[in-house]
């Protein structure tokens, strides 16, 4: 099993329960940790065999960005999902982060 690691994604989002979380969009740090089987990338040092991160990271951008989640654990399990339909993705350990919190 191999490691990819997408850090410090840093996303302008509406999170939050209060009333004035729900008016002004603010960052969350995400981050990323996917337990994956690489050896066939490996060997072909081919995308195609691999985990194409930098598409995943923008599916991640775009699914923050329109989440509007009251709860970080929601955010945290949306991005999981995400990360977890990639058939190569085995495990994935996910921290979202609210600085202004």
């Amino acid at each position: 099993m191999d490691t990819i690691f997408l850090r410090d994604l840093t996303v302008p989002v509406i999170i939050g329960d209060r009333p004035d979380e729900r008016e002004e969009r603010q960052p969350v740090v995400i981050n990323v940790e996917m337990e994956a089987d690489l050896a066939d990338a490996c060997r072909t040092d081919r995308l195609a065999d691999t985990v194409d991160y930098m598409s995943l990271q923008d599916r991640i951008v775009r699914e923050a960005e329109t989440s509007h989640c009251r709860l970080l654990e929601r955010l945290a399990e949306r991005v999981a999902g995400l990360c977890l339909q990639e058939p190569r993705v085995r495990s994935v350990t996910v921290t979202v982060d609210k600085p202004r919190a």
